[in-house]
């Protein structure tokens, strides 16, 4: 395995470019959403940032440390194991810190999708890490792929996310509305 993992890793280059790329762009936009809310009046609400916003980046942010993972040199995959499940545990633990802020902000009552995008899919994809870097050393293949996948998700889960919030935002204070 020591001489494998390199090569092995590297049949996933481009993959993990494009998705970290993907990712440090779209921690970047997370960026410029959160300095237009803080221009809103009436909306600078730590808890609901923190609860809903947050969780977007640092979906973002784990998408590209696991592509940063994958790319790196390794000579063994005994590190990635190590690290990916270190990204999982992480990652299962933020989503209940993002529960309990969900369930006590008071600016916004979720709904059954929030609680879906936000908590269900998250610990979904963070499980999934997890049992990637169980599987790492045994089915080698399938932990790749399901350590994809799980990139994947994570992606989805922060577009999907941080198109909420801008919706939300635009058509419940956006221009039209304080003219009513």
């Amino acid at each position: 395995m020591e001489n494998t993992a390199h090569a092995l890793l590297g049949s996933w280059e481009s993959f993990y470019v494009i998705v970290g790329s993907s990712a440090a762009a779209l921690t970047g936009l997370q960026f410029v959403v959160i300095a237009l809310v803080a221009d809103m009046p009436g909306l600078r609400s730590a808890e609901s940032v923190a609860a809903f916003g947050t969780p977007t980046v640092v979906h973002f942010c784990l998408t590209l440390f696991v592509s940063a993972l994958f790319s790196a040199p390794w000579h063994s995959l005994t590190p990635v194991r190590w690290f990916l499940l270190a990204a999982g545990l992480y990652g299962l633990i933020y989503t209940g810190i993002v529960l309990r802020r969900a369930r006590r902000q008071t600016n916004y009552q979720p709904v059954a999708e929030d609680w879906t995008w936000h908590v269900v899919l998250p610990l979904a994809a963070y499980g999934g890490l997890i049992a990637s870097a169980c599987l790492l050393t045994g089915n080698t293949e399938a932990a790749l792929f399901l350590a994809a996948g799980v990139g994947l998700l994570l992606i989805f889960i922060g577009i999907h996310n941080a198109w909420d919030i801008v919706t939300y935002l635009a058509t419940q204070y956006g221009p039209a509305r304080k003219k009513e």
